[in-house]
């Protein structure tokens, strides 16, 4: 990056993430033990800047240090790797390499805080913007990932911004959360498959008890006194399943939505009914102002949404402005030969629309 793309590129992460962005994630796996995973992308402040990656091996990337310095850890990727940034091609959001290893940032203010930054060690120090890109380009396994992260220092590019944390699947099928807490590394293994914002992730499993009523289906009628108490309609097994916009509730929504999702055959079905369950987390433009207050017009708070096969290795994603369902086939990618390369996610901003032709 030269340094004018640099400074832009800071400064519209730094918007970003000291303006409340909401991602939602969820996990599917199917009867043929495919994994998914997929997420949703959310920010309202403005439109950003969003752009499909292709790395190849081989492809070196040295990480910003705090005060927006390109002379940080200098990192060269063993496994080529595709995945979808924002505001530059280094910052990968989220994205799986050719070793089926799955990783993508989410925003996590107040409840997280990065080791202490040593100018003097800066060498070993990654931007955490830029570590999804790190871990893809190295690593094929979740245990290499805990054994090298004792190595490096994770750290703002603005000491003044707030922290994210991960999650981070293997072509195994392990998943964890990677959150840093009072400086150290924590890794938490995925119970549920969900992810959302603060709290820390053992508070959003903690949470789950106080929607245990919850479950499929129709409740039986009930007497009470005299009468009988019947459902309006069905479903009503589900009374109570918070629809509100916060992290807690995208939470309960998603871990439930999930888990109680019929099991699909195959990983292609799986991410088609992923995008599905993630329309129930789409956050429409407008709940996050007073009335009247909405500073632009996008079509949705919600910029793009993303789901992976990983066992395909299969990248599918649709975007505010088209929900066409796009995708990038890994199995066709030459990571030995084929060059660093990004570009839009959408080339036209227009709702693909096929007209029915009535004869």
């Amino acid at each position: 990056m030269n340094k004018r793309i640099v400074v832009a590129a800071i400064a519209g992460i730094i918007a970003i993430i000291n303006s409340a962005p909401a991602c939602t994630g969820i996990t599917l796996r199917a009867k043929d033990k495919s994994v998914v995973v997929a997420r949703t992308v959310d920010w309202h402040g403005d439109e950003m800047n969003s752009m499909y990656v292709i790395a190849p091996r081989g492809h070196t990337q040295t990480s910003l240090t705090p005060g927006g310095k390109m002379d940080g850890h200098e990192f060269t990727s063993v496994y080529g790797y595709v995945g979808i940034a924002v505001q530059t091609p280094d910052f990968i959001i989220d994205g799986t390499n050719e070793a089926g290893l799955s990783a993508g940032l989410f925003y996590f203010p107040d409840y997280g805080e990065y080791p202490w930054y040593n100018k003097n060690d800066k060498e070993n120090s990654i931007a955490d913007f830029e570590l999804v890109a790190w871990m893809l380009s190295r690593f094929s396994t979740i245990d290499q990932i805990k054994d090298a992260i004792k190595d490096i220092t994770v750290t703002n590019i603005d000491p003044s911004a707030s922290t994210v944390h991960w999650r981070i699947t293997d072509a195994t099928g392990k998943q964890v959360i990677l959150e840093f807490i009072d400086g150290a590394a924590h890794f938490y293994d995925s119970l549920v498959g969900a992810i959302a914002n603060s709290p820390g992730y053992p508070w959003h499993i903690t949470n789950l008890n106080n929607y245990i009523n919850l479950r499929p289906g129709t409740l039986d009628p009930k007497r009470l006194g005299d009468i009988t108490l019947k459902s309006f309609g069905s479903d009503s097994g589900m009374l109570g399943l918070p629809g509100d916009f916060t992290p807690p509730s995208r939470f309960v929504r998603a871990a439930l939505l999930s888990n109680y999702s019929v099991q699909q055959k195959t990983g292609y079905e799986s991410a088609m009914k992923a995008f599905h369950i993630l329309n129930n987390l789409d956050v429409p433009l407008g709940v996050e102002f007073d009335y009247g207050r909405a500073t632009n017009n996008m079509p949705s708070a919600t910029q793009w949404t993303i789901a992976t096969d990983l066992g395909g290795k299969v990248l599918y994603y649709h975007t505010m402005y088209n929900r066409t369902i796009r995708s990038i086939d890994m199995n066709d990618i030459d990571f030995a030969n084929v060059k660093f390369q990004y570009g839009p996610l959408d080339t036209v901003k227009v709702q693909t629309i096929i007209p029915i032709k009535v004869k």
